[in-house]
């Protein structure tokens, strides 16, 4: 039985048009996002039968392989959650994410000091990977990370609340090579009301990191 599951979109695929043509939505979620699906359940077999076998010859590759395969799958399904038709602009406190538009002030000084971050993080990734705010629960602070495909170069502990998608999947077929386009155009369709309550959440869990006896 398949561990992990490929979830709906919730919304249609023209949604979030004209930001991201309906095509690429259907071809990201149904196919890319789908085999990172079905990337970590087939890893997760191989493991299994390694362990019935104690053969460890492949166990790099296979250790690699669950972390590529699942960290896609996780921020595939925040990244839908986390765009909408009716996005964009800034968090703000009549929008009752008053909370979330504090902390990025308090984290990176302004929102406009933070966008830049984000956006540049985002546009200038080497290959392929994202732009990520994070909550880094150590210091109970926001941090935006560069993830170079899926998982690398991640604080570990960090939870990701806003995540932008720079593989070229998700932009080749309507913006071409012009990356930064696309990611200027992804804060037409931030939904800042799904990025406040995954920050209420993550804040929420605490630190639990640093335990000691």
């Amino acid at each position: 039985m398949a561990i992990y599951t490929l979830p709906e979109l919730p919304y249609d695929y023209a949604a979030l048009e004209p930001v991201i043509s309906p095509e690429i939505i259907e071809l990201h979620h149904d196919k890319h996002h789908a085999a990172y699906v079905k990337g970590a359940n087939d890893t997760l077999e191989q493991l299994a039968e390694a362990r019935d076998k104690d053969a460890w010859g492949s166990i790099n590759g296979l250790e690699k392989n669950l972390a590529f395969h699942l960290s896609g799958h996780i921020l595939h399904s925040i990244y839908w959650h986390n765009m909408t038709g009716d996005g964009g602009g800034e968090p703000l406190d009549k929008d009752g994410v008053g909370e979330l538009a504090d902390a990025i002030a308090e984290s990176f000084g302004s929102f406009a000091k933070f966008k830049a971050q984000l956006t540049k993080a985002s546009a200038t990734t080497q290959g392929s990977g994202w732009g990520v705010l994070a909550y880094e629960p150590v210091s109970g602070r926001l941090v935006v990370e560069q993830i170079y495909d899926h998982q690398g170069n991640v604080g570990q502990g960090s939870t990701p609340v806003l995540v932008f998608d720079a593989w070229e999947h998700a932009f080749y077929l309507q913006y071409r090579n012009q990356k930064v386009d696309f990611i200027e155009a992804m804060w037409r369709v931030v939904n800042w009301q799904d990025v406040a309550k995954r920050y209420a959440a993550a804040k929420a869990a605490g630190n639990n990191l640093l335990l000691v006896p």
